[in-house]
């Protein structure tokens, strides 16, 4: 046994803290995913994450920093798709289309926490931040989409329409199509309008 003190490094602590701070974060996304945002309690991401309530109060001391941690961790585990790559496309139908492609399968891959994220986004104060953000992305999707069409406000609200979770929801989820007949029926919509 050796006389000498045993050294502490703030850097194991600080990777301690870390890997607990992931737990309660992880804990919170996996109850949102499952139970919805308005549902999930502090005393269930507790249990899940093995951590007393105060452990995570004093890594989160509010619902908009837990929001936040549990948002950004959630979009870099499922990216969104990039209208970027869809403003390369010149034809605005093809660029439709693509663009549905990709959010319809970006849908279909996250339907339990976009469906519970949207019942309980008017429940849970926190969440008005990161809705915020998703927001301005399907701005972004919109004016992307929008290029080179005619600038009638009925085109931009088809467009609207056909990029929403509510529209997949109810054609692939409650109506019964598949993702392509889905795509193909909005494009058709936005060509009429």
């Amino acid at each position: 046994m050796s006389s000498e003190p045993r050294k502490y490094t703030k850097r194991r602590r600080a990777e301690a803290e870390q890997e607990t701070r992931q737990r309660i974060t992880e804990a919170a996304v996996e109850l949102h995913g499952s139970v919805g945002p308005a549902r999930t309690t502090i005393s269930a991401i507790a249990d899940r994450a093995g951590v007393q309530r105060a452990t995570v109060y004093r890594h989160f001391p509010d619902e908009e920093a837990l929001f936040a941690a549990c948002s950004s961790h959630w979009a870099m585990a499922n990216p969104r798709p990039d209208p970027s790559v869809w403003s390369e496309i010149a034809d605005a139908d093809e660029r439709l289309r693509h663009a549905l492609r990709d959010l319809y399968a970006y849908f279909g891959r996250n339907e339990a926490m976009l469906t519970n994220v949207t019942r309980d986004r008017p429940l849970v104060d926190a969440m008005a931040k990161p809705s915020a953000a998703m927001a301005a992305y399907f701005e972004t999707v919109i004016e992307t989409i929008a290029a080179g069409r005619p600038r009638r406000r009925r085109v931009r609200a088809a467009i609207g329409h056909a990029v929403s979770f509510a529209a997949w929801q109810s054609l692939v989820g409650q109506q019964g199509l598949d993702e392509q007949q889905a795509v193909e029926l909005m494009a058709a919509m936005v060509a009429h309008a």
